[in-house]
């Protein structure tokens, strides 16, 4: 049996590469449209598009599972030789009522004043790209559990992509108030329509699945899970608005400026999430498989433990300098801010991949509680540390992921796979548990 290892893991260099060299050219694009905004907008101004950035992107942060779940599922029945169940249905009509209920949150009346001021218009925005990443999710889910990485590249470059290219439109055109950039921003999470169709051709829904009742209670758990993820990667100005309101919003703009350029990878990081799922489905088929995976887990810890602690030497140095070339002398962040913030973002990553392998192996209540102890770590600096708002924030951010990796080791450490998939001969094969 450990001769299968290699056929779990063979065409993954191939995958990775190009999936990574998507998330990288939608990095850079994701770069020009946070770039740009801050040098349209004054730094207050900045300030409310960042929330707005922040709340919509920590939205699909939030609706992740749905491509995380259906990528296992995917992988799965990929792996038995059949096409994605019913309960793949089923997962997205989940995701679009969750999504619904969740965007309509900043509708409210006193919740919008507190995110947005004056514009009201954003929470609308807000609301209709919220429906559009559902699907978008959904879709990159099916994609990459079949392991159609072109058609996912594909889905992630139009996504990053189309933004600044509206953008640039909408400035030469003399239409470039907060809505106006805030919409070309939402137009994005309709991407999916360009590859509905291979997504199509996966799905089968005349093959039972799941019970809908195992599967919301699933989704729940994992989309709690996600929306406490997004609270420390893209939502986190919104936590700082509502937890530790008011500080200088000048201060405020330059550490949210900061802030995008260490977080906008993390936003795209779910891409290999989702590609992390189907591996450890495979590698978790055979006893041998098991012990390789846990061996790169332990290693690639370590490795980004050492990784974090070079990149806020780093952005302690030279992170002042990059924001002000990037944004403007009218933008001021100290080293030890971006140092923080360098920290935090490499741990969050780890962390990530660490829950996807949670979730490969069906252990919902667990990334539940692993983002849970992120989250209210990271609250809990916002409410009680003394200082000033930037201090607080910074110092939510460190701790919040800090902790959170000693808890997701554990929690991978101390658990075995619970779904052993058929193997392709038609056996399966036990893993020690």
């Amino acid at each position: 049996m450990s001769g299968s290892t290699p056929e779990a893991t063979r065409g993954v260099g191939g995958s990775v590469g190009r999936i990574s060299i998507a998330i990288i050219a939608g990095s850079i694009l994701s770069y020009g449209v946070v770039i740009l905004t801050g040098r349209l907008f004054t730094p207050a101004d900045y300030a409310v598009f960042m929330t707005f950035w922040g709340l919509l992107f920590g939205l699909g942060s939030a609706l992740s599972p749905l491509e995380q779940e259906l990528s296992r599922q995917s992988a799965v029945a990929r792996q038995r030789g059949g096409k994605l169940a019913a309960d793949g249905l089923t997962t997205l009509y989940v995701g679009l009522g969750v999504a619904a209920v969740a965007a309509a949150v900043p509708l409210l009346p006193w919740v919008n004043e507190r995110l947005f001021g004056e514009h009201y218009g954003l929470a609308v925005v807000v609301f209709a790209a919220g429906l559009g990443f559902a699907a978008q999710f959904a879709v990159r889910g099916v994609l990459v559990g079949n392991n159609e990485v072109n058609a996912y590249s594909l889905l992630l470059l139009v996504e990053a992509g189309s933004r600044p290219l509206i953008m640039v439109g909408l400035v030469l055109a003399a239409l470039d108030g907060l809505i106006t950039l805030a919409v070309a921003v939402a137009v994005g999470s309709f991407a999916w329509l360009v590859v509905l169709r291979p997504a199509r051709a996966t799905l089968d829904p005349t093959v039972p699945g799941d019970p809908a009742p195992t599967i919301l209670r699933r989704m729940l758990l994992l989309f709690t899970s996600s929306a406490l993820t997004a609270s420390v990667i893209t939502g986190y100005p919104a936590m700082v608005g509502i937890l530790a309101p008011g500080g200088d919003q000048d201060r405020l703009g330059g550490l949210y400026a900061a802030l995008a350029v260490s977080r906008v990878p993390l936003v795209l990081f779910s891409a290999l999430q989702a590609l992390a799922i189907p591996l450890v489905v495979r590698l978790s088929a055979t006893a041998e498989g098991v012990r390789r995976l846990r061996k790169l887990l332990v290693l690639g810890t370590l490795g980004t433990v050492v990784l974090a602690l070079l990149g806020a030497l780093i952005g302690w140095l030279a992170g002042p300098w990059v924001v002000d070339l990037l944004f403007g002398d009218r933008y001021e962040v100290p080293g030890w801010a971006v140092a923080g913030l360098v920290w935090s973002a490499v741990l969050v990553a780890i962390v990530q991949l660490l829950a996807a392998v949670l979730v490969a192996r069906v252990r919902p209540g667990e990334v539940l509680g692993l983002w849970a102890v992120v989250a209210t770590a990271s609250a809990v600096a916002l409410l009680v540390w003394p200082g000033d708002t930037v201090l607080k924030a910074v110092v939510g951010l460190v701790a919040g992921p800090t902790l959170g990796l000693l808890v997701a080791v554990v929690l991978v450490l101390k658990t075995e796979p619970r779904d052993i998939p058929v193997m392709p001969d038609g056996g399966t094969e036990t893993v020690p548990r």
